[in-house]
């Protein structure tokens, strides 16, 4: 009988925050990584030496939406834009809803584990990394 993941663990955090602490190095940029629990509370942080001082907050959010949506942070800006389907949306859940690209949900057998939330660079850039972090996983 094989163990059903419902969440992410600390070590697989770890990995996670690792992966994308080597993307953004190898790219040259400071950033900060939060990977959360299905809840959207933080399992594992880092913020790099020189990552810009608001750039934590946002990757906590950017976890947060994705985890919360179980989809990418972003595929949420034009439906949460003003007249957009879901305008209003991104300041729901005490404005803890960040609709900019860097937050993805972390998925094992299809199941939400947690999120990753990367920010600190140019929005493609904290994607890139972002990616780099679930990518880890996905090689196993």
């Amino acid at each position: 009988m094989s163990r059903q993941i419902t969440t992410i663990d600390y070590e697989t955090a770890q990995r996670v925050v690792a992966a994308v602490i080597d993307e953004a190095t190898g790219r040259q940029v400071a950033m900060a990584v939060v990977v959360t629990d299905p809840a959207g509370d933080p399992v594992a942080v880092a913020r790099m030496d020189g990552a810009n001082a608001v750039a934590f907050r946002l990757a906590v959010d950017k976890a947060y939406t994705a985890v919360a949506f179980g989809a990418p942070s972003h595929n949420w800006a034009e439906a949460t834009a003003p007249g957009g389907a879901d305008w209003g949306m991104a300041n729901a859940a005490g404005g803890r809803i960040l609709v900019l690209p860097g937050g993805l949900p972390i998925r094992v057998g299809g199941q939400v584990i947690g999120a990753v939330g990367v920010s600190g660079a140019a929005p493609s850039v904290d994607l890139a990394c972002a990616e780099a972090g679930c990518a880890v996983l996905a090689a196993e």
